[in-house]
């Protein structure tokens, strides 16, 4: 089943008199459960396509489809509650919050979009820190743990709403080797374990290595398509 279709999908953006085509005219599916990149230099629309996914960017033109649900024209306070259900997002830089421990960083989803009770958040949390390896650091804050560490709680973050989709853009970048493929490894066993979809935007060959589907951009253009399971190339 098909949780991501894009069709015919164009962002323009406007600064002044200028119009800049970030994506052109971009068409393709995402399977449930599935392990996608996004690869494409620097401006190729890798980041604009992802923020578009995750409904916190609409196309200017085009139909798109999460988890059976146009987003294309969605408002935005209904589009924040789709993507608080529906979507989990880990970046490079981590996000995480500061003054919030581990534990607390990622609780935080539950309180601020769904407001489970707080023994379902406590039981969640706990069962997510034993899944991605850090039970052991769940009082300490972001300032405390390693750079392969904060990766783990982003993406214990990411997958506590229980979300079917997660975001991940460049998620390797700011890992030395031996963190981001463990962290790479982990992602996968999140996918396997829970059935959760990732798709990333990224330039890291180790994360293109291990994708299943990989879609090419150039100029706000898909150029190709690469399905590594089947060896097809479109």
């Amino acid at each position: 089943m098909h949780l991501v279709e894009c069709s015919n999908i164009t962002k323009i953006y406007q600064s002044g008199e200028v119009s800049v085509k970030a994506i052109q005219d971009v068409s393709f599916t995402v399977d449930e459960s599935s392990f996608v990149a996004f690869v494409g230099p620097s401006g190729s629309g890798k980041s604009t396509l992802l923020n578009m996914i995750g409904c916190l960017d609409p196309p200017t033109s085009g139909t798109l489809k999460v988890a059976g649900q146009n987003i294309s024209d969605m408002g935005r306070s209904r589009a924040a509650a789709f993507r608080g259900e529906n979507i989990g997002f880990v970046f490079q830089d981590f996000n995480l919050i500061p003054v919030l421990s581990v534990f607390e960083n990622i609780e935080y989803p539950l309180i601020m979009v769904q407001n489970w009770p707080k023994a379902r958040r406590e039981k969640q949390v706990n069962e997510l820190l034993e899944a991605v390896g850090v039970a052991d650091q769940a009082n300490k804050f972001p300032r405390q743990i390693s750079g392969g560490q904060k990766q783990r709680v982003a993406i214990a973050r990411a997958l506590v709403t229980n979300a079917p989709l997660v975001l991940a853009d460049e998620p390797t970048a700011n890992l030395d080797r031996k963190s981001a493929e463990r962290i790479i490894d982990l992602m996968k066993k999140m996918r396997d374990e829970f059935g959760t979809t990732f798709i990333f935007s990224t330039h890291d060959p180790r994360v293109v290595k291990n994708a299943e589907i990989i879609f090419t951009l150039e100029d706000g253009c898909l150029i190709s398509q690469e399905d590594s399971k089947r060896g097809n190339h479109v």
